[in-house]
């Protein structure tokens, strides 16, 4: 371990630069900075010495061109066991850089705030990532610092071992820095992709930010985490034991459906990811009542997703059932101290939560499958009424609510609704049969007779004997895409029954 002898600093975050410059002060080592961080610098009281000074050339280009230059990154690269590098570095009298600290102009904080292409542009550090590069890939002489939140670290290391660093803490700092160039980059591509309406990119580059790693995957002996785009996720845990893979599966799927849902109306209950009951009446208790009653035994170790405020009234009815999540647009004071007493109940807040990514992935081995989301947002011009008998006002608007549930439902499904609420739902069956058999004996099971059915499918029916066993059973109305080569037998037998049929223009397959 030879003594830095000189550090480069060129930061766009310049906060808690002054600990770091007097461990640097007290080690001897030179300090060499351009711009704003050189301006900092010297407002601290430190010595430092200009980039445009050390290489003797001006910066250029209203500051695009001050890094790069050969008497900096000959500095940064060069093997300091190679005779051939010594001697060119003597030839063009050249001085070895031995310590490294940058982070990049704020390109993603820019993206956030600002849509102004021009200033988005100025916004993509190139000098900061190419000293970067250049010293993680020399980082057995070479120490890189991407971060102020490793400057503790770097200067304990550098007062342990007197001015230098071990080798194993540089490889440790290349690691993250080459991860970091590479997220900016990912970053950059992203929004050339999004701005040039290209989802489907030659080479596609995933990104994301570490949330948290979890005790487990779906089952005990897998590894998994949760990674965002964002450097937070957009719902807060309020209370309750720590979140696992299969929870932020479900309260994921959760929220799909309930903010597809009209705003603040809408409880949905889930489990396995799949809906096990939703319900839009306005009353929120009747509502979350009605959505239980669908299948009140999968309710059991749920999620409950409501979504608007939960207030004290709502929340004396959820502890009465055992769930493993509930989810509101924030809760009242009243209604978390009732919740609360549940120890090991997780509370999530999820007003913040929105829905913006246009993409869904897929991945199997080394391949994964792309496509955009189905968000759809359905109006009633969407669907063809084909059948003789027309439905009506409120039956229209259970079929459209009952097609909404069902593209969230995993395939085969089949969706039962009455006055704004599922009934019976038959999920992920081989055969669309299947699914209509379960979702009667669901009905049947826990749900009173009722005089007004309907049923919603997210593909057509292949054969007749589907929608025969959906009328037998007290369905009154129909929905399900068009396309399938009987759909006049299907038509024919709704007509014969006096059932009112609708076709969608799409299909809502959910694998």
């Amino acid at each position: 371990m030879k003594k830095i002898k000189r550090a480069l600093i060129s930061v766009s975050d310049k906060k808690n630069l002054k600990p770091l410059l007097s461990t640097l002060k007290k080690n001897k080592i030179e300090i060499i900075s351009s711009g704003g961080t050189y301006k900092e610098i010297k407002k601290l009281k430190f010595k430092c010495t200009e980039i445009s000074e050390y290489t003797d050339s001006p910066e250029i280009l209203d500051g695009r061109v001050k890094t790069l230059h050969p008497k900096i990154h000959a500095g940064i690269l060069y093997k300091r066991n190679n005779k051939s590098h010594y001697q060119d570095l003597i030839k063009n009298n050249f001085k070895n850089i031995d310590l490294i600290i940058v982070n990049f102009y704020p390109f993603e904080e820019t993206l956030k705030n600002n849509s102004n292409h021009k200033k988005i542009i100025e916004n993509i550090d190139i000098g900061g990532p190419t000293m970067v590069r250049a010293a993680a890939k020399n980082y057995k002489y070479v120490t890189v610092i991407t971060s102020k939140s490793q400057y503790d670290e770097l200067i304990k290391e550098i007062v342990k071992f007197k001015g230098s660093t071990s080798k194993d803490f540089r490889k440790k700092m290349s690691q993250i820095a080459f991860t970091e160039t590479a997220y900016y980059d990912a970053l950059i591509s992203s929004y050339f992709n999004k701005i040039t309406n290209n989802h489907f990119p030659k080479k596609k580059i995933f990104y994301g930010n570490l949330i948290k790693k979890l005790k487990y995957g779906e089952n005990p002996h897998q590894e998994s985490a949760i990674y965002s785009k964002n450097h937070l996720l957009k719902i807060k845990q309020l209370h309750g034991k720590e979140l696992g893979y299969n929870n932020y599966n479900d309260i994921f799927s959760s929220l799909l459906i309930s903010k597809s849902l009209t705003k603040n109306t809408g409880v949905v209950i889930v489990k396995h990811a799949n809906p096990c009951g939703v319900s839009i009446l306005k009353d929120s208790v009747e509502s979350y009542k009605s959505a239980i009653n669908c299948d009140p035994i999968s309710a059991f170790g749920g999620i409950v997703c409501c979504n608007f405020r939960i207030k004290k009234k709502l929340a004396l009815e959820l502890n009465k059932l055992f769930l493993e999540v509930i989810i509101g647009n924030n809760f009242d004071q009243n209604a978390l101290k009732i919740l609360k007493r549940k120890k090991n109940l997780r509370l999530i807040d999820a007003s913040n939560f929105t829905i913006s990514e246009n993409l869904n992935f897929n991945s199997v081995n080394e391949n994964f499958l792309i496509q955009s989301e189905d968000r759809k947002i359905f109006k009633k011009i969407d669907f063809k009424i084909v059948s003789k008998k027309k439905p009506s006002k409120s039956q229209f608007n259970d079929l459209i609510f009952a097609f909404n549930v069902c593209r969230y439902v995993k395939s085969n499904a089949i969706v039962l609704a009455s006055n704004k609420t599922t009934v019976g739902i038959g999920a992920g069956q081989p055969s669309r049969l299947d699914s209509c058999e379960i979702a009667i004996n669901k009905m049947r099971k826990f749900t009173k007779p009722l005089s007004d059915i309907v049923a919603a499918s997210d593909a057509f029916f292949p054969f007749i004997d589907g929608i025969e066993k959906l009328v037998q059973s007290g369905v009154k109305a129909v929905i399900q895409p068009a396309g399938s080569i009987r759909d006049k037998e299907i038509i024919k037998f709704a007509n014969e029954t006096d059932t009112v049929l609708v076709f969608s223009k799409t299909r809502h397959f959910r694998h």
